[in-house]
């Protein structure tokens, strides 16, 4: 059974930091990708930055380069999002998602079979 679990959302300050953690497992396939995606109140779910295994590769959308890193633990296990410079207008709730079909690293969301709960950030001016 294929298990995420997002976690690391909270309160910050507008220009602080976060590092969000998406701890999978349960995967049977030899390569996927791990999504992340917000969405805010009343929003779409948009896409942020996925990492793919199976070349490794990681994309980001436009509106979070220089500010959103993604990146994993050696063992592959977690991926990380570390996001700098928040705004108010970074306020969602954060999920990560899995695609183990082909992995590949996109911001489709129907392409995602499997989402975790979902954590919320919240900035302040």
């Amino acid at each position: 059974e294929v298990q995420l679990q997002a976690s690391g959302g909270g309160f910050v300050q507008t220009g602080g930091s976060l590092r969000l953690s998406c701890a999978h497992s349960g995967f049977t396939s030899q390569y996927w990708a791990i999504g992340w995606f917000r969405q805010a109140s009343g929003e779409e779910r948009e896409g942020l930055a996925c990492f793919s295994n199976l070349d490794d590769t990681t994309r980001y959308a436009d509106f979070v380069k220089g500010r959103f890193t993604i990146s994993k633990d050696k063992a592959e296990n977690t991926i990380y999002l570390q996001m700098d410079a928040l705004t108010p207008q970074d306020t969602a709730v954060y999920y990560c998602a899995a695609e183990t079909t082909i992995g590949i690293c996109n911001f489709i969301r129907g392409t995602y079979e499997e989402w975790g709960q979902g954590t919320l950030v919240t900035v302040s001016s």
